[in-house]
């Protein structure tokens, strides 16, 4: 993630110069290079934290200063670790936590590193956990809600209820109408929640989101690397948006 950035086109410049320096690092270290269905790298690691690792690594040979000029964002599905008796199973690891332990490891991790948003550090049914992260790290991580809300307004406002996150992920074909999508937005905004407009993993070219994300004033965007080009489409029709608000007569 750019920090600081006085454009739009300066922030992607910078996620651009840092993901090619993590392809070649990855070559050099004899690791696969190819990209997975959101354009990241998906190479074999040991841990979560050697990836980490390689992407500070890319940051510094870039020139840029991570907690600085960019930071990192975490996607981390843990619904999908969540087993029956309400244990998570880490996959790395291969080694099953109680909610307790994974709120400490979340804490841990985000006390490492420069990390300012974690997306799905919880079970979308877990509101405990969800609601000992955000007391725990609420003040100073972004804890975005996507299985969590499912773009729904009644879910959001269970959230804003239990005190569970403090941003809401946005998928305009997930929740099903234009409506419906400003609708959570606007409550998201209203109650000082963040609005973050995102693709879908089987993604198109249509650049809808990017148009949304500037209309909506949410100020951030997930569309995944810029690679491939169902992603890079969403980041040229930035740029182009920034460049037309750029014109004198804007």
């Amino acid at each position: 993630i750019p920090l600081g950035c006085p454009t739009f086109a300066r922030g992607l410049e910078r996620c651009v110069r840092v993901t090619h320096r993590l392809g070649r690092l990855l070559e050099e270290r004899g690791l696969a290079c190819g990209v997975g269905d959101e354009g990241g790298f998906a190479p074999r690691l040991a841990c979560e934290e050697d990836a980490l690792e390689l992407i500070l690594r890319a940051i510094e040979d870039c020139g840029l200063r991570p907690g600085e000029e960019m930071a990192l964002a975490l996607d981390a599905a843990a619904g999908e670790w969540q087993t029956e008796n309400g244990l998570y199973l880490l996959p790395k690891a291969n080694r099953l936590r109680t909610a307790e332990d994974l709120a400490e490891y979340w804490q841990s991790l985000t006390a490492k590193y420069p990390i300012i948003s974690l997306e799905d550090p919880a079970g979308e049914d877990d509101w405990p956990l969800w609601q000992r992260l955000t007391e725990a790290l609420g003040k100073r991580v972004q804890l975005v809600g996507d299985d969590l809300f499912v773009t729904q307004q009644a879910r959001l406002e269970l959230g804003l209820a239990r005190g569970a996150a403090n941003a809401v992920l946005i998928k305009p074909n997930q929740v099903g109408t234009l409506t419906e999508t400003l609708q959570t937005v606007t409550l998201a905004q209203q109650r000082g929640y963040g609005a973050i407009l995102s693709h879908r993993s089987g993604e198109t070219e249509d650049t809808t989101i990017a148009d949304l994300a500037v209309a909506t004033g949410c100020g951030q965007i997930k569309t995944g690397a810029p690679c491939r080009g169902e992603r890079t489409a969403k980041y040229n029709r930035l740029l182009r948006i920034q460049a037309a608000l750029e014109q004198p007569d804007a």
